[in-house]
């Protein structure tokens, strides 16, 4: 891409119109000395707090709508799930909800919930969820197909134990900006493959999406590549990471996991799709939770308001 730029002519006479525009004397002192570009610093500031406030609602929502006493309840990965961790934290510590097992799905979540105080135990194929809320990086409207995993791998986390404690939980909530519930998901699907014969894995990935996906294996360190350059990242679970990158909309997300499930050489991905779901959607005019029961593609959408007790 060829980047190009046009500067206005400061010397040019400007239109009477845009001479007598209503600048104070305080603007253009502003304007002159660069605190207006301060200004425009504080603004972006206010509305990166206005969006984490939207989002602190969402999660609180979805706690407070979907967690009752004596639950075990998966935790999950980001900002959002953090938010929800703190705050069912709080509620434990208040008595307002007693007898919670909180199960991790990373450690990053393991370790927000040891500070909030959030008993835990580990995951097992054996025990019994009732309740999981994950961050998404995207979820698809009227499907509520999601794709997680795009964030950096931190130490010790696990796209596959993430995805484990999602599908062993009897309901689950995605809680997400609006901005990440649309009906046309773009952007990359993250893919563990096998490290033995990788390339030709990737190769009959990238043969499959070919003129939709490009497909580039993520690294520990330095800038991604399709090959991952010298220090390709490996998992805890001993697996490379491909990010299946779209160059247009996802028309299908769940049509593309099916896909990805029967390539010999991939142990997991990070479409979800096909469960009962609900995504708690951190709105403008507050959040709104969005249900979806792919039993008989019944989708209702509940516009709902924080209470008091919130």
């Amino acid at each position: 891409m060829v980047a190009t730029s046009s500067a206005s002519c400061l010397a040019c006479p400007r239109p009477a119109s845009l001479r007598r525009r209503d600048f104070s004397i305080g603007d253009r002192i502003a304007l002159q000395s660069g605190r207006g570009r301060a200004r425009i610093g504080v603004k972006l500031m206010a509305s990166a707090s206005d969006s984490v406030s939207k989002l602190h609602e969402a999660a609180k929502l979805a706690v407070d709508s979907y967690v009752k006493n004596g639950m075990m309840v998966g935790l999950g990965t980001g900002p959002a799930s953090c938010m929800a961790i703190q705050y069912l934290g709080n509620l434990i510590k208040q008595g307002t909800l007693t007898n919670i097992v909180g199960i991790p799905m990373s450690v990053s979540s393991a370790s927000e919930a040891l500070e909030a105080g959030i008993p835990l135990d580990q995951y097992r194929d054996t025990l019994q969820i009732d309740f999981a809320f994950d961050d998404a990086d995207v979820v698809e409207e009227g499907t509520l197909a999601a794709i997680i995993g795009r964030r950096k791998l931190e130490g010790g986390e696990s796209l596959k134990e993430e995805k484990s404690v999602i599908r062993s939980a009897e309901k689950l909530a995605f809680i997400v900006d609006e901005t990440q519930y649309t009906g046309a998901p773009e952007g990359s699907v993250p893919v563990l493959i096998k490290t033995g014969n990788w390339l030709e894995t990737a190769e009959e990935i990238d043969d499959l999406f070919l003129g939709d996906a490009e497909v580039w294996r993520r690294p520990a360190i330095g800038y991604a590549g399709p090959s991952g350059g010298d220090s390709p990242l490996i998992t805890k679970d001993g697996c490379y990471v491909l990010d299946l990158i779209f160059t247009s909309p996802i028309l299908d997300l769940a049509q593309v996991g099916e896909q990805l499930d029967q390539i010999d050489g991939v142990v997991e991905h990070g479409i979800i799709s096909g469960l009962p779901c609900t995504a708690v959607v951190a709105a403008e005019d507050g959040p709104r939770v969005v249900v979806n029961v792919p039993a008989n593609a019944v989708n209702t959408t509940l516009s709902s308001q924080m209470s008091d007790a919130c």
